[in-house]
């Protein structure tokens, strides 16, 4: 271990429990819930195993009130629920770290969609989740209630086995809709002042821990600042008057930001490593207690700056625990550099937010653990010598063969360009993205230090070449290419844009002249950063999208709003529910997605954003040549990079092995009489 880092092994005490070091996986959801608890459980044993002091659970409803259906949560309703969550418990506790339980009741943010409870909040609210639906306030039998709920839920937790039982007052959940005043307008004693707003809060705590408190640890999860202004709760007034109040009540402090989602798990591309210090920091100097916070650590100088600086006792992490499991173990062993570093483009969100099972650009047995047995540091080794020749050193290339090499295959990887890392070395230039090369950089070092992985950059291969070649296994991984046919999500019928420009064309450093139309039928980050790229550089920019809102998949990675808001503060001009449907001398023709009305809009340069193709025509030539042959990533399917580097992690992972149906945790069936 490197001495300047030592401070991060320290073990540190939370009320009754002492955790073995200052690494904190916070809570986050993984799309597994109360439907496959062991897949959830064997993902959080594998962040133990991988050096996490404390590991915690996803949110886990106290009552049906609190029901987020189709989304995945867990559930701590009755006893029924208790084994299930103790395999979690078991499976943190077996590799000696702490297990935390967050406690969660959504109040107006459940919809109930499943359980068809009415909603709860502290005052009569719109269903804050994009239903027509509304919450009722709840009275004081409502309120008492609520506090037996949590009360109950946390004794079931600590029968399961949990170490640190979580009130969860954060995300504009229920209890921190009683605490803002935004959403809590009561007249009684549960409203009006801060202290009157707070009240639920102190309830809910002094109720935990009179019910746990002996041998369990009781946390607070407390967003400090909404960031909605003064009219919410602010790190400069509310937020810090609540922990003024409570400041010694709860046993550790986990503070963070919210009002959405997003703004807690804000992507790279809007913000920086230890993006939350500015609101959070000020906690520690108000309590004696334990303090945590989140801001997407991955580099063990900065989360030392943290500690020694005062800002928080631990280092919180969700997304960074999900790239690496391993990153307290990396650190204590002396192998930093072989950090699996988060890239934070939240497709670990967007798997959330369409309610299925976690992924990750980086780690490609995020959520395999159970499932499909795939541990992140760990594979088989290959039963015989044989060599393969990947060609293609993208994401899924390197992937491939990375992990062909660790099975102690003899490797050779020819890229055709100089530099290796194929899309991602486009798309890491855009702004905001300069993490994404991270695909690039950890694969290459780890690829180093493989003697049996050779590399050969500038080295265009034919068919002829590769037969050639004579390896036992070929896998191409040759990418993809944008179409220029002007076929994408909405529109399927070919267009002719044979003047237009496509990504792969201004990333080669296609010139472009006078007013510029950027066509997204993508609806992921491509058309909304190029139009932030173009913008900058001085280009007047019309952002035209069949869609009602500027790349709307992104609301998956929690990023819409920040994207709009981006485009709309550089002055791009948002053509929405518009499809291009011919470009012609300075101007492009436009449709409306819905009544096909037609109008135009200045345009020299068309750049379509639409669909893209599978560069495969290398392999399709190689049929029949060679015995053994595959194709990975984008060539067999263009998609995200999370999904280019599993399917290159999964083929070197079932090379030579049987490729079986992935578990499933099917319930026991018993035939209706």
């Amino acid at each position: 271990m490197d001495k300047a880092h030592a401070i991060l092994f320290e073990p540190v005490k939370i009320g009754p429990v002492t955790a073995p070091n200052r690494f904190y996986q916070t809570p986050h959801a993984t799309g597994f819930g109360w439907q496959r608890p062991q897949s959830g459980a064997a993902l959080r044993g594998v962040k133990a195993e991988g050096g996490w002091g404390v590991v915690c659970t996803e949110y886990c409803s106290i009552h049906p009130s609190s029901d987020d259906s189709p989304y995945a949560f867990l559930t701590n309703w009755d006893d029924s629920d208790i084994a299930p969550l103790a395999a979690t418990a078991d499976a943190i506790h077996a590799h000696g770290a702490l297990a935390g339980i967050e406690l969660w009741h959504g109040g107006a943010h459940a919809s109930n969609r499943m359980t068809r409870v009415p909603g709860l909040a502290p005052s009569t609210l719109p269903a804050m989740f994009h239903m027509p639906t509304t919450a009722r306030a709840m009275d004081l039998a409502d309120i008492r209630a609520f506090r037996g709920w949590q009360r109950d839920a946390a004794i079931r937790a600590k029968k399961a086995g949990f170490d640190i039982i979580y009130v969860y007052a954060g995300h504009d959940y229920l209890p921190f809709q009683f605490l803002s005043a935004r959403t809590n307008t009561r007249g009684d004693a549960y409203g009006g002042s801060i202290e009157n707003r707070a009240r639920l809060l102190r309830e809910m705590l002094e109720d935990t821990k009179e019910a746990v408190g002996d041998t369990c640890a009781v946390a607070l999860r407390l967003a400090v600042d909404e960031l909605h202004g003064p009219r919410g709760i602010t790190s400069e007034g509310e937020g810090r008057e609540v922990v003024e109040l409570l400041a010694e009540l709860p046993d550790l402090w986990d503070v963070n930001v919210a009002g959405a989602l997003g703004n807690d798990s804000k992507s790279a591309r809007f913000s920086q490593e230890g993006f939350q210090e500015a609101q959070v920091r000020f906690v520690k100097s108000l309590t004696s207690k334990p303090v945590v916070s989140v801001g997407r650590f991955t580099s063990p100088d900065t989360m030392v700056s943290q500690i020694k600086r005062g800002v928080q006792d631990f280092i919180g992490a969700a997304r960074p625990s999900i790239a690496d499991p391993f990153l307290p173990a990396k650190i204590r062993e002396g192998r930093a550099d072989e950090i699996r570093e988060c890239i934070g483009c939240n497709i670990c969100r967007a798997a959330n937010n369409e309610g299925v099972g976690l992924r990750c650009s980086q780690n490609p047995t995020m959520g395999e653990e159970w499932r499909r047995g795939w541990h992140p540091e760990r594979i088989a080794s290959y039963p015989r010598r044989e060599k393969v020749l990947v060609v293609g050193a993208g994401p899924a290339g390197l992937e491939a063969a990375l992990a062909l090499g660790r099975r102690g295959l003899e490797v050779s990887l020819a890229e055709k360009s100089r530099h290796l890392g194929g899309r991602v070395l486009r798309e890491a230039t855009l702004p905001g993205l300069s993490t994404w090369i991270r695909v690039r950089d950890w694969r290459a070092t780890m690829i180093a230090k493989l003697p049996n992985v050779s590399v050969f950059p500038e080295s265009p291969m034919t068919a002829a070449d590769i037969a050639d070649f004579g390896a036992d296994h070929v896998v191409i991984a040759t990418g993809s290419r944008w179409r220029r046919d002007g076929i994408g999500v909405l529109n399927l019928e070919p267009r002719d844009f044979s003047t237009a420009l496509t990504p792969d064309d201004v990333f080669a450093g296609a010139q472009i002249t006078g007013p510029v139309v950027i066509y997204d039928d993508d609806h992921y980050f491509m058309g909304g950063a190029l139009a932030e790229k173009l913008a900058r550089e001085g280009h007047a920019v019309t952002l035209v999208t069949p869609h009602a809102t500027a790349s709307y998949w992104t609301a998956y990675t929690d990023e819409q709003g920040f994207v709009q808001a981006r485009l709309l503060e550089l002055g791009v001009t948002l053509a929405l529910s518009q499809h291009v449907t011919a470009q012609t001398d300075g101007a492009a023709r436009l449709a409306c997605a819905y009544t096909g009305r037609e109008t135009s809009v200045a345009c020299e340069t068309l750049i379509t954003v639409t669909g893209r193709l599978p560069e495969d025509r290398l392999y399709q030539s190689l049929h029949g040549q060679v015995a053994s042959l595959a194709r990975v990533g984008d060539c067999l399917q263009p998609s995200s990079i999370a999904d280019a580097v599993y399917s290159g992690h999964r083929f070197a992972r079932l090379l030579g092995e049987d490729d079986p149906a992935p578990r499933r945790e099917l319930p026991p069936f018993k035939a209706m009489p």
